[in-house]
């Protein structure tokens, strides 16, 4: 999926809110950030989602997901919320995902703040998959994916910035999804799935 908040940022003006957990790994403090950046300039959640359906999965984004999903199990975790989410999930074929809510002033339309559905939700996530004796191999590209990549049986960076790559080495790098999925059949093959 594209970043929300990059597009947000595009069509705003407004180049701060480009800040992403690519760049900022304490997912509180990019949130609080965020909102007060909203609040001061005024946007609505109908603004952002105004931006939202005016976005479309990356190339080839749904294909390789629907060549995952005929021959695996897949679940999307992730650090965006259910109320900027839902319009792509139905463009990718409505695939799992658990992810946050944000609170939002029903009378103003502001958001007010965020609900974590847990904390590192992902690592936790991946944590239970493996503890139900699932073979687990997760895929990321920032600093909030790096949990649930160590504690998953095998994972992989995609389409990284260079500061994640540098600091996670241990990670495998790819930059499409045909090479992508080539990594994806070699663990399966090496975890007998």
């Amino acid at each position: 999926m594209p970043e929300v908040w990059i597009n947000v940022a595009n069509k705003t003006g407004i180049k701060e809110l480009r800040r992403t957990t690519r760049e900022e790994p304490n997912y509180d403090k990019l949130m609080r950030y965020r909102l007060d950046i909203l609040d001061e300039h005024g946007i609505t959640i109908d603004d952002i989602q105004q931006v939202i359906a005016t976005m479309e999965p990356m190339p080839g984004a749904k294909e390789f997901l629907d060549e995952v999903r005929a021959r695996w199990q897949v679940l999307i975790l992730s650090d965006t919320f259910y109320q900027f989410a839902e319009p792509m999930m139905v463009k990718l074929g409505r695939p799992t995902l658990y992810c946050h809510d944000l609170e939002i002033d029903e009378d103003s339309r502001m958001l007010t703040g965020w609900k974590i559905r847990l904390q590192d939700q992902k690592r936790v996530t991946v944590e239970g998959l493996r503890a139900m004796n699932f073979n687990t191999l997760a895929v990321g590209d920032s600093y909030n994916d790096t949990n649930m990549l160590t504690e998953a049986h095998a994972g992989i960076l995609f389409r990284p910035p260079q500061n994640v790559i540098d600091e996670f080495p241990q990670f495998p790098v790819v930059e499409d999804y045909a090479t992508l999925m080539a990594q994806i059949e070699s663990i399966a093959a090496d975890l007998g799935e």
